[in-house]
């Protein structure tokens, strides 16, 4: 018992010696908020930074979708499957246009809603943009609001506990329940989200493109049951969305 609470003491101290530094633990298993006060880092700081290289990348696709920069809004949708992050954006007054896909270089776990913490599934749903974390131990990175509601009533009803969290979309390639997309396409999507805003910012999370194809039968009868309501909720969303899938574009493209 004396080992047990001398070793969470010095977990504890390490967790609190990393903050000191300016660390941000994140991923399915971080134990501390991502929300974190920086030093130095901010989103302004990092707009300065990357803002005009990313909006040369990204100003192409707006172009070519005939959609404003900055948008009035935006949709990013995760397919687990296909591996892509689709962006999809809005003016004021006009309807949601394509705009580009990026390959997601990193996302673990199988087909699958996320049930717990440490089970290393990347959520499926409809969730929001939370908050932007301009110094990420992945470059940079979008916070995704798992575990929504749905997820909490879910999970009440199961009387499942320890949901997990710090769910996001960021740089690098490694993941733990998180959508790497390399370093740049992290800084791209940064830039949008901060000056489109995120609140105004939609995320849905796919085992697949619902548009294209479904989940195969035995895959759908080993998940739990709800699971094809939720899947439901992800197509009718999806339904609204403009066109077709596009492929991602490579790395740096």
């Amino acid at each position: 018992m004396q080992f047990q609470e001398a070793k969470t003491g010095w977990v504890a101290l390490i967790v609190v010696g990393l903050l000191a530094l300016g660390f941000v633990l994140e991923g399915d298993s971080a134990p501390v908020s991502h929300r974190v006060f920086d030093r130095g880092m901010t989103v302004a700081s990092r707009l300065a930074q990357y803002g005009e290289a990313a909006r040369a990348r990204l100003a192409p696709a707006f172009g070519a979708a005939g959609a404003p920069y900055p948008p009035a809004r935006v949709v990013f949708v995760g397919l687990k499957r296909e591996r892509a992050l689709e962006v999809y954006a809005a003016g004021p007054a006009g309807g949601l246009r394509f705009v580009r896909a990026y390959p997601i270089l990193g996302a673990s776990g199988t087909i699958g809603p996320k049930l717990r913490e440490g089970d290393r599934q990347v959520p499926e749903g409809l969730y929001r943009i939370e908050s932007l974390n301009p110094r990420s131990r992945y470059h940079l990175s979008l916070r995704v609001s798992y575990p929504n509601a749905f997820d909490r009533e879910t999970a009440r009803r199961e009387g499942r506990t320890n949901l997990g969290g710090d769910i996001m979309i960021h740089g690098g390639t490694g993941s733990v329940g998180c959508l790497a997309m390399g370093d740049e396409a992290a800084e791209d999507l940064f830039v949008l989200a901060a000056e489109t805003g995120p609140e105004r910012i939609e995320v849905f999370l796919s085992p697949v493109d619902f548009r294209r194809a479904d989940v195969e039968r035995e895959t759908l009868d080993a998940l739990p049951p709800w699971t094809e309501g939720l899947y439901a909720q992800i197509k009718a969303a999806m339904a609204r969305l403009p066109g077709q899938a596009r492929a991602p574009a490579p790395p740096g493209g």
